[in-house]
């Protein structure tokens, strides 16, 4: 069902001719679908560009699927018509909420993972999906504190994704990081995701930042991030892995090459 799209880096315009230089190591492009719209014409050029050598896939940040109202239709229709013009396999966003009282929050807050929530996410996720016309991933997010629930984060992710008939996008790097820091053990949090569903994966490296690791896309991935790779990776298929770097971007591209090539090994681990 699901093209094996191989290994990914998240496009940022800071990285634009080393990532069109260095086009034989990257095997599709993940593209901030916000960062594209409005479609102007000059977002549509640098998309043909784009597209002429990469597979080009849209994530959003601000489709506030775990919303207490509907999706901002506007917006939905903006990223259908954006999926459309690169031919995406998949559109994705995330288990969280980024808008409330019609204010944008700028943060990718969590959600309380019940049963009613699950059901609300359920039902904005299956309406993004169906409008959008293709498969709609779902990624956790990392998170300092947990709104308490009646469910686990992998029972409700699973409820959410079977009602909605959508798939998970599983963020290790943001397991690791909530793993640290609320005390956990990251390895047997991924066992219990419903990885039947798994088609997408993200990696990155984070900082410390004031005793708490900070999800901050701006290092190197780690070794613990690695290792969950491989654990995935030895338990089933990873069609699509997908290395984020969003900050402190290095002056040698050699570094960012070299993830790469790390989790292509990783990702086919036995």
């Amino acid at each position: 069902m699901f093209a094996t799209l191989g290994v990914g880096l998240g496009y940022r315009p800071e990285m634009h001719d080393p990532i069109m230089k260095s086009a034989g190591e990257i095997d599709w492009l993940e593209i901030v679908a916000e960062s594209f719209l409005p479609l102007t014409p000059r977002r549509r050029d640098l998309l043909t560009e784009l597209t002429a050598r990469f597979v080009c896939v849209p994530h959003c940040t601000e489709l506030s699927v775990g919303s207490t109202g509907p999706v901002d239709g506007r917006l939905v229709e903006q990223v259908a018509e954006l999926a459309d013009l690169v031919d995406a396999p998949w559109v994705s966003d995330h288990f969280c909420f980024t808008t409330a009282g019609g204010v944008r929050l700028g943060h990718l807050a969590p959600v309380q993972w019940t049963h009613a929530t699950a059901d609300r996410m359920a039902e904005n996720a299956r309406s993004i999906r169906t409008r959008v016309g293709r498969p709609f991933l779902l990624e956790n997010i990392a998170y300092t504190f947990v709104i308490p629930g009646e469910l686990s984060e992998s029972d409700f992710i699973a409820i959410v994704l079977e009602q909605s008939e959508c798939h998970l996008l599983l963020d290790v790097a943001n397991v690791h990081a909530n793993a640290t820091n609320l005390g956990f053990d990251a390895a047997e949090a991924i066992d219990r995701f419903p990885l039947d569903r798994l088609v997408q994966m993200h990696v990155a490296g984070g900082t410390w930042e004031d005793g708490v690791l900070a999800d901050s896309h701006d290092a190197p991935v780690s070794p613990a991030v690695w290792d969950l790779v491989r654990q995935v990776a030895g338990r089933t298929g990873i069609p699509a892995v997908l290395l984020e770097r969003d900050a402190a971007f290095p002056e040698d591209f050699a570094e960012i090459v070299a993830d790469l090539r790390t989790a292509r090994t990783a990702a086919v681990a036995a």
